[in-house]
Formats: C-alpha cells, sequence, structure tokens
C-alpha cells in the first residue's frame, strides 16, 4: 500500500503572533513551528498501516526551504520519503492543487491529512485534493482500519457515530482517535538525515482568494461579579451587555 500523508508547518501555540506590513501579513520574526498535531496523528496511524513490509509512507508539504526541520521531524517519525514543493503555501486551493498534481502520478492507495492546521483551522485540504483527484474524501475520520483493498472508516456524528466501507484510493482528514502521535527516537532522527527529500516546483495555478488584513482578538473585558441573591441583574447583564440571551 502507497500513502500519501499531507503535513503543514505551523506556528506553536504557544508562540506570540504578531502581523506586520499594515496587518497585511503575518510577522515569522521569533516564532517557533511544529508540525501540525493533527498531521503528526495521520502519520502515525500511515505508518501503523505500513508496518511489517505492508507499504511506504511517503510525506509532502507545500511550503519554503524553512519548513525542511518540520518534514525532517516526519522522516525521524517514520515516514519513507518526503517531498517538499518549493513555494509559500498562500491557501488551501493552491495547497491542495499541488498535492494533487504530484499525486496524480504516483498511485497512491491512501492520501491521509489531519483534520485541520491549527493556524487556519479551514478543514478544506482533503475535501479539496478529493475533488482535484475525483476520488472519495472523508472528513474528521476518528477510526480507521484497512484489509488491504478497503478501509473501514469510524466518524462521529450527531447523537451517534458513522461507519463506513471504502474502496481504494480515497483521501481521509485525521481527529483523535486515529492514532497516537509518535516520538521520534535517536535511531529515527539519525536516519531522517539520510531519506529522500524531493523538491519540486509549484505548478502554477490562478489566484482566486487573497487575505485583505489580519486582526488579533479583542482582549477579554473585567469580570462582573454578581451574587447568587442578584438573578434578575445577571439575566439583565446577559440580555443588555453580553447579548446571549
Amino acid at each position: 500500500m502507497k500513502i500519501l500523508v499531507c503535513v503543514s508547518n505551523v506556528p506553536d501555540t504557544t508562540t506570540k503572533i504578531t502581523f506586520s506590513g499594515d496587518n497585511t501579513q503575518f510577522n515569522t520574526a521569533g516564532v517557533q513551528f511544529i508540525l501540525n498535531p493533527y498531521d503528526e496523528i495521520a502519520l502515525a496511524r500511515a505508518i501503523e498501516l505500513s508496518e511489517g513490509g505492508k507499504g511506504t509512507v511517503t510525506v509532502i508539504h507545500v511550503g519554503e526551504p524553512s519548513s525542511e526541520p518540520t518534514i525532517r521531524k516526519a522522516l525521524a517519525i517514520g515516514a519513507d520519503e518526503a517531498v517538499r514543493v518549493n513555494a509559500a503555501p498562500r491557501d488551501a486551493y493552491f495547497v491542495s492543487f499541488q498535492i494533487a498534481e504530484y499525486a496524480k502520478t504516483n498511485g497512491f492507495d491512501l492520501i491521509l491529512t489531519g483534520r485541520e492546521s491549527i493556524d487556519y483551522n479551514g478543514s478544506q485540504v482533503a475535501a479539496m485534493i478529493g475533488e482535484f483527484l475525483d476520488i472519495p474524501s472523508i472528513s474528521i475520520i476518528k477510526k480507521l482500519e484497512s484489509d488491504g483493498n478497503s478501509a473501514q472508516i469510524e466518524r462521529e456524528i450527531e447523537c451517534g457515530k458513522e461507519i463506513l466501507k471504502v474502496d481504494f484510493p480515497f483521501v481521509a482528514s485525521c481527529a483523535e482517535g486515529v492514532a497516537e502521535p509518535k516520538i521520534p527516537n535517536m535511531r529515527g532522527i539519525m536516519s531522517a538525515r539520510t531519506k529522500p527529500l524531493q523538491v519540486l516546483e509549484a505548478t502554477d495555478i490562478e489566484v482566486l482568494a487573497a487575505i485583505k488584513s489580519y486582526s488579533t482578538p479583542a482582549p477579554r473585558g473585567m469580570v462582573t461579579m454578581i451574587s447568587p441573591e442578584e438573578t434578575e441583574k445577571l439575566v439583565s447583564l446577559l440580555h443588555t451587555e453580553a447579548k446571549v440571551i
């Protein structure tokens, strides 16, 4: 089984976020970048499915040279090889198209992504890849088992769960529960230095959307303490100030 895992390079959640260029650009100065946690889950399951000579795992990332430490971490975790499409990941449409263009000529049985990246939280890439390749895409899966010819997938839905059987090839985005993220060991870290990392130039594609500006969340306001006996005051504030009722 040939598995392709899409990985993204995202700011650590503890990093202080700022913007430059009159709030039109994300300021990367001093930002610590990490492998997207949801992509780590997808990668862990891919490695489990390929263990024992059952398959190979390729990771793909659309990004600039500064993202290569993140790609090397994916190789240290256990991926067999990596591909970097040499371009800034300007939006989900662009990223999905580049991944699909690579996948078209390499015959992957399974393409996995994380449910979303923790910076933009778009949850768009898996579905777009499926559309570009004209194969099924299943979003936010919680479990993935395979018999070699097809896969049984479990998803959470309102008031229960959904179980699907899907023939290969297909795309799926992974959430918590699919696998436990793996920590690279020393052997993996050393071998990652010599594993192949192919760099490809991006395919040109029209720009359909652009970010006009960024803004940070409004600062939290002061906390208003209300006595348990002042029920009417609480209801009034929830209605007039918080505007939640």
